[in-house]
C-alpha cells in the first residue's frame, strides 16, 4: 500500500545524526535514569518483548540490563510482575507494557472481539463464563489452577479452559499482570486494572495516534515501516493517524525513505557516554531487522530456529554494542559458574577491549566467576582476549 503524501521535510539529518538520535531515544546514549530504574526503562520504551528462550537470561531481563548495567535480577522481576504497574499484551509481540498503556490497546481488544473465535477450537459460552466467574470470585489464577492448560502433551493442544482464558485476555475481559515460573497469571480486568484506566474508552484512531507518538519517542527517528512495526499497527489506521501524532517529517541521508522524528529528539544534539553491552536479539533497538541494517549496517537475525548445521553466528547470537555501533556478535551459554562464549565475531580487532568489558560485566551480572571463549572468528586475537579476561 502506498503511503499518503506528507509535508515536505524541513530537517535534514546525516546517517550518524539518526544513529545517535536512535541510541539516545532507546536509552543507550547518555546517563541512564537510575532513579526511575527498570520501570522507567519500560515506560520510555513503551514495550519490552517477552520470549521463552533463556540463555544468558530471559530477554525481558536483558533489556533493562543493557541500559542500566548490572541491576539486580530480582529487582527486574519485581518491577515487571505483580506490581500493578504493568500488564502483558500483544504489542510488537507478546510484551510487558506499562499499565498506563491499557487504554491505548482498546482498539486491538475490540478488533479481537470482533474476530471472535481466536486460537482455534470451539469453546462454549458456558466455559468462557465459568473462567471469568472463577477469576472474579477467587482472584488471580494460572491456567493450571483454572483446570489445566493442555489436553495432551502436544504444545498447542490447548484445553477448552486455556483457549477460553486466552480469548478473554485478547478481548480484555482478563488481564495478565504477573508470571509465576513463566506461567501467565490471569485476573479479572476490572479488578486488576486501576479504575481510572479501565474506564477509559478511546476511539481506535485515538489509540493509534498515541501509539505512533509513543513509538516515535522510543525510536527517536523512524520510517513509516519502523513506526508501524513498533506496535504492529496496520497501514490504513496508521496512515490516517500519523498526521495527528505530532512527529516532524525529516530526511535522513542514505535511508531512501521518508522519515519522521520526535520533536524532543531534535531539540538537543545527542551527547554523552555510550553503553558497551550485549543486546538481546529481541531488544527494541534491534528487533526490526531492516531498521538494524539501515542504521548499523549489520544484517542480524535470530538463528535459534535455524538447523544447527546452517547457523552462521550461533543459537542466540547477541549483538555487541560499543561506541554507538554494533561491532560484533557473541553466542553465550552458561556452564555452572562459567559464562561461555561459544562463538565470537568482531568487525575489527580494535573492539577486543569492548568485547572483554561486555563479557566480564555480563558474567558478573548472572553470577558467573569465569569467562571462557570457545570459538573466535579470528583466532589470532585469542592471546589478547584471554589476557583481558584473565
Amino acid at each position: 500500500m502506498t503511503a499518503p503524501s506528507s509535508p515536505a521535510p524541513t530537517v535534514e539529518l546525516s546517517a550518524d545524526d539518526a544513529r545517535r538520535i536512535a541510541l539516545r531515544a532507546q536509552g543507550l546514549l547518555g546517563a541512564p535514569d537510575r532513579r526511575a530504574g527498570v520501570r522507567g526503562v519500560l515506560r520510555h520504551l513503551g514495550a519490552v518483548q517477552l520470549d521463552t528462550i533463556s540463555v544468558l537470561a530471559r530477554s525481558h531481563e536483558l533489556v533493562p540490563y543493557a541500559r542500566l548495567g548490572a541491576v539486580g535480577r530480582p529487582a527486574v522481576e519485581s518491577a515487571y510482575w505483580g506490581s500493578a504497574a504493568t500488564f502483558e499484551y500483544w504489542s510488537h509481540a507478546a510484551c510487558v507494557l506499562p499499565i498506563e498503556e491499557w487504554p491505548l490497546f482498546a482498539f486491538r481488544r475490540r478488533g479481537y472481539r470482533t474476530r471472535g473465535h481466536l486460537w482455534g477450537g470451539e469453546v462454549t459460552e458456558a466455559t468462557y463464563r465459568r473462567v471469568l466467574d472463577r477469576l472474579r470470585a477467587e482472584g488471580p489464577l494460572t491456567s493450571t489452577e483454572l483446570g489445566g492448560a493442555k489436553k495432551t502433551s502436544e504444545w498447542w493442544d490447548w484445553s477448552d479452559t486455556k483457549i477460553a482464558v486466552e480469548r478473554a485476555l485478547a478481548f480484555g475481559d482478563v488481564v495478565c499482570t504477573e508470571r509465576r515460573s513463566w506461567k501467565r497469571v490471569y485476573a479479572a480486568a476490572e479488578q486488576a486494572v486501576p479504575a481510572e484506566l479501565f474506564e477509559q474508552d478511546p476511539t481506535d484512531r485515538e489509540c493509534v495516534r498515541q501509539l505512533i507518538t509513543q513509538a516515535g519517542a522510543a525510536l527517536g527517528v523512524a520510517t513509516r515501516a519502523d513506526l508501524m512495526d513498533y506496535h504492529r499497527l496496520k497501514a490504513a489506521p496508521f496512515d490516517a493517524a500519523l498526521p495527528e501524532a505530532g512527529l516532524v517529517p525529516v530526511t535522513v541521508a542514505g535511508w531512501g525513505a521518508p522519515a519522521w522524528a520526535d520533536p524532543a529528539a531534535l531539540a538537543t544534539a545527542p551527547r554523552g557516554r555510550h553503553r558497551t553491552t550485549l543486546l538481546s536479539p529481541f531488544d527494541s533497538l534491534v528487533w526490526d531487522r531492516a531498521r538494524t541494517e539501515r542504521i548499523f549496517d549489520m544484517a542480524h537475525r535470530l538463528e535459534a530456529y535455524t538447523p544447527k548445521h546452517k547457523r552462521v553466528h550461533g543459537y542466540f547470537a547477541m549483538p555487541l554494542l560499543a561506541g554507538g555501533r554494533l561491532v560484533g556478535r557473541v553466542d553465550p551459554a552458561r556452564e555452572g559458574r562459567t559464562l561461555v562464549a561459544r562463538q565470537v565475531s568482531l568487525t575489527s580487532p580494535r573492539h577486543v577491549g569492548a568485547l572483554a568489558e561486555a563479557l566480564r560485566e555480563a558474567a558478573s551480572w548472572v553470577g558467573c566467576t569465569a569467562v571462557r571463549v570457545e570459538a573466535l572468528h579470528d583466532e589470532a586475537l585469542r592471546p589478547v582476549v584471554e589476557k583481558l579476561l584473565s
